[in-house]
């Protein structure tokens, strides 16, 4: 699998760098340049070309950093719609999308448009644990602990597969799934906020550095490569030190523009 990181942060904002500007955008990562998981960033870190390839987008939740692309995606894709681009996620986030997203209020319904016989967006509901196809992947999710009804997702292609935790504090079902996966390659886990803010972790269900250690080790492989995502542009660096100090072998901090092969 070809991952390409469109964004991986826990909100947006231009950072300052030693070497200029970055821009960090929320969460989206495009899969062989067909999947995407969760929507944070599409348009703007991706040519009108490059888009209308998607075929598909896995949502974790319905908290706004990782739909937040949907909307400006479906406008501009929706004068060269052959075939709807499927939102693949649990019932209560497809749900959420219909009455709050996509309402022809908050925005016009691309569930319906440019017509109901062939609109921008179809739904198809994951059933928690039982494995799907999606293009070439096959997709599990697993339910997780946040504030909001969430998934993490177990993808699979071939003989590799990675482990997407989604937004979640301190839980035990997508780490045993993990475990059991003779395939797995790496992991892509959240770390929200450095540890001096535990209390606002522990209130909005996210993971500190010190949580984070003790949740990658339920997989019981260290070994494993991980991938670092969700970090509060401001705190990065406070929690890329944290992070360093722990004893886990194979821990990258995920970047906007980084392409990773699992």
């Amino acid at each position: 699998m070809k991952v390409r990181v469109l964004g991986c942060h826990g909100s947006e904002q231009l950072a300052k760098k030693k070497d200029g500007a970055h821009q960090c955008r929320t969460c989206g990562f495009l899969i062989n340049d067909t999947v995407m998981v969760d929507a944070g960033t599409i348009g703007a870190a991706l040519t009108l070309d490059a888009q209308r390839h998607i075929r598909h987008i896995l949502l974790s939740h319905l908290h706004f950093d990782h739909i937040q692309g949907l909307p400006t995606f479906g406008d501009n894709i929706s004068d060269s719609v052959e075939q709807p681009v499927s939102l693949i996620s649990i019932a209560e986030v497809l749900d959420g999308l219909r009455t709050h997203i996509f309402n022809d209020t908050v925005y016009p319904n691309f569930l319906q448009l440019p017509t109901s016989q062939q609109p921008v967006f179809t739904c198809r509901v994951l059933q928690p644990g039982q494995p799907t196809q999606v293009g070439d992947l096959s997709v599990t999710a697993v339910r997780v602990n946040h504030l909001v009804p969430a998934v993490g997702f177990l993808i699979r292609e071939g003989k590799s597969s990675m482990l997407y935790s989604g937004d979640t504090y301190i839980t035990e079902e997508i780490w045993a799934v993990a475990a059991r996966e003779p395939t797995l390659k790496a992991a892509f886990v959240e770390t929200s906020f450095p540890n001096r803010m535990a209390d606002l972790a522990l209130a909005s269900k996210h993971l500190t550095p010190a949580l984070f250690e003790q949740e990658f080790r339920k997989i019981g492989r260290a070994d494993l490569p991980v991938y670092l995502y969700h970090m509060k542009p401001r705190q990065r660096l406070e929690i890329e030190r944290e992070v360093r100090q722990l004893s886990i072998k194979q821990v990258s901090f995920l970047s906007e523009g980084q392409e990773i092969t699992v």
